[in-house]
């Protein structure tokens, strides 16, 4: 387990967001980085999950998805999000987007996508979503960026010593 390699890969810059997922009246949200734009026509995003995560499921047989996008005064909401725990949307004020998937009301921006594909990516999987809908709620607040999570997501007990 490498401190120094996670350091390394906490460098990307990406930020810092919770994923809402919806199969029928079951719903859930779980907190992640590796999110990014893929194409712009049609407007794509790329979603990375693990697949043994048990929100993939509801995401695969749900067939959308939504992007809440956190500023950097989030670092609670990533956290809570990030737990695995049932019922993390109690408590938590949002509304149903695209195929009843999670929209956080007090998130910076949000995305509603529709599933487009996977790509099996390692211990992960690429989800492709054809953005249907977007809003930016807050123009002024600046997004929370992984590298300010710290060890957060507890990676650096994953990342290996060195390179294979």
């Amino acid at each position: 387990m490498s401190q120094a390699m996670a350091d390394l890969f906490k460098r990307i810059t990406t930020g810092v967001h919770v994923i809402g997922v919806a199969d029928g009246e079951t719903r859930n949200a779980f907190t992640a980085a590796w999110v990014m734009q893929i194409s712009f026509r049609p407007l794509m995003l790329a979603l990375s999950i693990n697949p043994g995560h048990k929100s993939y499921a509801l995401l695969e047989d749900g067939r959308h998805f939504t992007i809440n996008v956190l500023d950097q005064q989030q670092i609670d909401l990533a956290a809570h999000f990030g737990e695995p725990a049932p019922g993390k949307l109690a408590g938590v004020a949002w509304t149903p987007g695209a195929g009843g998937a999670p929209l956080l009301d007090q998130a910076l921006a949000q995305f509603e996508c529709e599933w487009a594909g996977e790509i099996p990516a390692g211990d992960h999987v690429l989800v492709l979503g054809r953005v249907l809908n977007g809003r930016l709620l807050d123009p002024d607040r600046v997004p929370l960026t992984y590298q300010e999570t710290g060890n957060l997501d507890g990676a650096a007990a994953i990342y290996p010593e060195s390179f294979d």
